[in-house]
């Protein structure tokens, strides 16, 4: 297979689907569990129609949500791959628009100054798309769509260093509590630190791509996630809001090195459709879905 813009477009068209109708595998499988082990009656109920959605979604080939999202990407693109970024780009650019014409996703990019839909996904900065040198010759592309209630809760602190860890935990409670069902629980709750608003913010929703259940690599920001995890379950939200064990099925901490004199926090929700994925190109055109979805196969939905 040989690389070329045609071969990317053909390839982020076929991704842009998977992702799209698809749950990745580690969230299909959290909320499983979630729903096994949830003893409210209401909030199971809730979960079961979650689970049932999610199958419909894959046996259909139907978007997972209405709102299929803003598309967010994070592009590793390998000093020594052949192809330059504003290719890659407008190739996905491609893609996306077909499958909005196909009715894969809806049209979600208006201008804000003419209130004008493009009518295609594709905009004013939009995608979003964040660059990334690396050694090598390979590309690789994360996606996110980040629909817009789950994009509302989004909360940026300004702290003192001083109170910093203690506004870092009376932050995120107090912004899960205030938004209670609009960003769609159970959740996947971003959170990270750093020196700036845009460094924190951007982290924060970066951290969404990691699977349920990774802990950071760092002991003290693994320990930050569990603890914060724990106590957004006490707080007794659950599935949109109708109470239960499981207000977030994970938090994901971030950070970077702050100034002297500030410490930014930054915290961005994910709902229980948190649909994102990767895939990786070689330089001579072939690639491969490197996250396992649930997909139609033999008349059933498994995940591959």
């Amino acid at each position: 297979m040989a690389l070329s813009r045609e071969t990317l477009e053909k390839a982020f068209y076929d991704f842009i689907l998977r992702v799209s109708t698809g749950m990745p595998e580690d969230i299909y499988l959290a909320i499983k569990r979630a729903y096994e082990t949830e003893e409210n009656p209401v909030a199971k109920t809730q979960l079961e129609a979650i689970l049932k959605d999610m199958n419909i979604a894959c046996s259909e080939t139907r978007p997972i949500c209405q709102d299929t999202g803003t598309p967010y990407l994070w592009v590793e693109i390998g000093e020594d791959f052949p192809l330059k970024p504003l290719v890659i780009e407008e190739a996905f650019k491609s893609a996306l628009r077909k499958a909005t014409k196909e009715g894969y996703l809806r049209p979600n990019a208006v201008d804000p100054l003419y209130a004008k839909n493009s009518g295609d996904n594709t905009g004013r900065f939009i995608p979003w798309v964040h660059y990334e040198p690396v050694p090598g010759d390979k590309l690789t592309v994360r996606l996110l769509f980040k629909g817009g209630g789950s994009e509302a809760p989004s909360t940026l602190i300004m702290s003192t260093p001083l109170k910093g860890f203690e506004n870092l935990y009376t932050g995120v409670i107090d912004t899960i509590v205030r938004y209670g069902p609009l960003p769609c629980p159970p959740l996947i709750v971003g959170v990270a630190i750093g020196a700036g608003a845009d460094i924190v913010m951007s982290l924060a929703k970066k951290a969404l791509l990691r699977p349920i259940g990774q802990r950071h690599p760092d002991p003290k920001a693994a320990k930050i996630e569990e603890e914060l995890l724990e106590a957004i379950n006490k707080l007794g939200v659950g599935p949109h809001g109708f109470g239960g064990k499981y207000t977030a099925l994970d938090v994901k901490f971030e950070y970077a090195h702050r100034h002297p004199a500030t410490f930014a926090i930054g915290i961005v929700t994910g709902c229980w459709a948190t649909r994102r994925g990767t895939i990786q190109f070689e330089s001579d055109g072939s690639y491969r879905i490197l996250s396992k979805h649930l997909v139609p196969e033999g008349g059933a939905c498994v995940i591959r």
